[in-house]
């Protein structure tokens, strides 16, 4: 009888426990299952913080959710210890455990500040001033300021940042992104360099970059970048001047307002390339890497000349008196555009 009593004991004792582990496992269940925000929701985990840290800030966020159930729950998967720091935004119904795998991987919001190409170094060092999050470390971002602050290998900053758009998790550097874009375009500009044609008018990379700035400038067509390239090649070849606006127009800065008159054209600055020979002296622009394959594999072309079209694009010419008539259709178009309602 006492054997028996205590076999039943025993199956009870197994039956409840057995009750305690379904009704915690269907507990949990539904804890791992519940949506932890109904609407995104910012969480920022600082450095240092513990798990028991994150799981109260978590709870605060769904009071529904216990603390100990977030904490534990990260415990039984390993991955109390492997919380990354930063800042994350919660998914609208994202579960628990989804959350936790977001947070080992470090799956941070990301934020961008996007460069164009053709901009001036000026232009990229304000726009990563008026981005987002990202932390100060430089008391001027002006450009030679820059080249001290980071003891960059140039003396004119001009160029040397590759555009683009550069992805960041808040906190980062104006430092780190600087350092980046120089390297990538010192790698874009290296690339094209060594797959340069043979017998260019130029004797090293830096010039590669002048002429990829300057041909930048002067189209927003794809597809005439390398003609443009090709025009260029040979006035130099030539020994003819280069006679481009976008040259001018950074040689005057702040003077320059919109429209070039023909006094500024005159005008001798060590950019006006109407009064002086050769390449600027420096970069006027950010140049793609699609302006860097066209400086240095310009297209074979007989063209010494080009003008707009109107259309966007442009009109290339051999001979000057071609393109005197090329201008001229340029002007008549317009001036239909101005006296146009």
């Amino acid at each position: 009888m006492r054997r028996a009593l205590g076999v039943f004991l025993i199956w009870m004792v197994g039956m409840a426990l057995l009750l305690v582990l379904v009704l915690g496992v269907g507990q949990a269940y539904r804890y791992w299952t519940m949506p932890v925000v109904n609407e995104a929701t910012p969480l920022q985990i600082q450095s240092g913080e513990s798990m028991r840290d994150v799981a109260r800030t978590i709870h605060a966020e769904r009071p529904e959710l216990p603390a100990e159930v977030i904490y534990w729950t990260a415990r039984f998967r390993g991955q109390a210890r492997q919380i990354r720091a930063g800042e994350y935004q919660i998914a609208p119904g994202e579960r628990l455990t989804v959350l936790l795998d977001r947070l080992v991987a470090g799956d941070v919001v990301e934020y961008r500040v996007t460069v164009p190409e053709g901009v001036t170094a000026a232009d990229f060092l304000q726009r990563l001033a008026d981005a987002p999050r990202i932390r100060r470390t430089l008391d001027a971002l002006s450009p030679q300021a820059v080249i001290e602050a980071l003891a960059l290998p140039v003396d004119h900053l001009e160029g040397w940042l590759y555009p683009d758009t550069y992805h960041y998790p808040a906190g980062t550097t104006d430092r780190a992104i600087i350092r980046q874009a120089h390297a990538l375009m010192r790698e874009q500009l290296q690339a094209a360099w060594e797959q340069r044609a043979d017998d260019l008018p130029i004797d090293s990379p830096y010039e590669a970059l002048i002429l990829a700035s300057v041909i930048e400038k002067e189209t927003a067509v794809p597809g005439e970048r390398d003609r443009i390239a090709g025009v260029f090649v040979n006035r130099l070849e030539r020994g003819m001047r280069l006679q481009t606006d976008p040259t001018v127009i950074y040689g005057l800065g702040d003077d320059y307002r919109g429209a070039l008159t023909v006094s500024q054209l005159k005008r001798d600055t060590p950019y006006n390339t109407y009064t002086r020979g050769g390449l600027p002296p420096t970069p006027i622009a950010l140049p793609s890497r699609a302006a860097l394959i066209a400086a240095t594999q310009p297209a074979q072309t007989d063209a010494l000349f080009f003008v707009a079209d109107g259309t966007g694009g442009h009109h290339f010419s051999r001979t000057l008196r071609e393109h005197n008539r090329a201008v001229s259709r340029w002007r008549a178009h317009e001036r239909g555009e101005r006296e146009s309602p």
